[in-house]
């Protein structure tokens, strides 16, 4: 069908889940400030749920780590080029990068030199490692949305127009979750110490974890006979390499409690989570929850990330809380004994939970800033830039 020549018309990719959620919501808060638009370019469920045009499965972009994308790159890059061609063809007037940096700032960079303008949301981890990468970004955004505050400094010190915006999860969840409810609503025990085992959303990362994560639950049971384990699954896939990995070390008996999906619910209910490091650990920051985060990623991976990086810390509580806030294990740290005794620590001090606790609430006041609306207003201000909306 032909669009209506008076619609706005914007490009967007996202490359992941989290994208497309991010995607959605500014979708949703777009369309509110203009009465005729049409979104096209890479999305999700949730995107297209609200009429985006996917051109190309979202879960053909979803890759993890340096060598994992090295197996995928003639793919990624056919795709690539196949949106380009069509962008330049079809110019939007604006287009829109949901993270995913290593797909979107080709794009962008190309689209721009075409004369379309380009706004980015969600930075790159260039304040943790490949620092350099901020004059590739300079030379292919207008704009760059952060999520962060301490992003937003970093832009500015480069030169790079931005602007903080909020993370809308800081939005979404609410100053004070009941955890009692929450376990009621799950049918879970409220009289047992809960740990929430999160290893990932990925394949990739559940091929990774899900042996070391059965294993710390397995060292904890033999010590605390008291405890419950609750796991959350994003697909049949992610599930069936967990059930592989009880099956491999014969627990069977293991305390626990499998949900599809519901990641945030298993968050709010537990006393303590162990965590793969990603957006889940943002989760459990905003809803006030003990952690331990631990990773691992291939040998060639991590020593390109130690070679190019410029941070000690690496989960986002400790970014954001500028210090050693939650502990974190990586790579051949991340092994049962190690993960097992933090996720004791954390439940045998009251004192540091109370100071752990009450960084996690000033945390989430200054996330709290209305993302979504912030980031639509920005690309109206973008848009206003262009002969659209002059």
């Amino acid at each position: 069908m032909p669009r209506s020549t008076s619609a706005v018309r914007i490009g967007i990719v996202a490359g992941e889940m989290s994208g497309d959620l991010l995607g959605a919501r500014l979708i949703s808060a777009l369309r509110k400030r203009l009465a005729a638009v049409e979104f096209e370019g890479i999305g999700g469920p949730e995107m297209v749920a609200l009429g985006c045009n996917s051109l190309f499965p979202m879960e053909r972009l979803s890759v993890l780590g340096l060598t994992e994308v090295l197996g995928r790159y003639r793919e990624l890059r056919a795709i690539r080029a196949r949106l380009r061609r069509h962008f330049l063809d079809n110019p939007p007037d604006l287009f829109i990068g949901i993270d995913s940096p290593g797909f979107n700032l080709g794009l962008e960079l190309v689209l721009r030199r075409a004369g379309i303008r380009t706004l980015h949301y969600v930075s790159p981890q260039v304040w943790a490692w490949r620092s350099y990468r901020v004059h590739k970004i300079r030379k292919a955004v207008d704009r760059m949305l952060t999520l962060f505050p301490f992003e937003e400094q970093f832009y500015r010190t480069h030169g790079v127009p931005v602007d903080f915006v909020g993370h809308p999860l800081a939005d979404e969840i609410p100053e004070h979750v009941d955890m009692r409810m929450v376990r009621a609503r799950l049918n879970l025990p409220q009289d047992k110490t809960i740990v929430a085992l999160l290893p990932g959303s990925r394949v990739s990362e559940l091929r990774t974890h899900a042996d070391v994560f059965v294993k710390t639950a397995l060292w904890l049971q033999g010590r605390h006979p008291e405890m419950h384990f609750l796991t959350p699954f994003v697909n049949r896939s992610t599930r069936q390499i967990f059930e592989d990995a009880i099956k491999s070390n014969s627990a069977w008996d293991l305390p626990l409690t499998r949900l599809h999906g519901h990641s945030r619910d298993a968050l709010a209910a537990a006393d303590v989570v162990l965590v793969a490091s990603g957006t889940a650990t943002l989760e459990a920051l905003l809803l006030k929850r003990l952690m331990v985060v631990t990773y691992r990623v291939s040998w060639l991976s991590y020593v390109l990330i130690k070679l190019f990086s410029h941070v000690r810390r690496y989960s986002m509580p400790n970014n954001l809380a500028g210090r050693a806030l939650v502990p974190e294990l990586l790579q051949r740290d991340a092994v049962p004994e190690k993960l097992g005794s933090e996720i004791e620590n954390q439940l045998a001090h009251p004192d540091r939970r109370h100071e752990t606790l009450h960084a996690f609430e000033q945390i989430h006041e200054q996330l709290r800033q209305g993302a979504s609306e912030k980031a639509a207003d920005a690309v109206m201000q973008e848009l206003g830039r262009t002969a659209r909306l002059t």
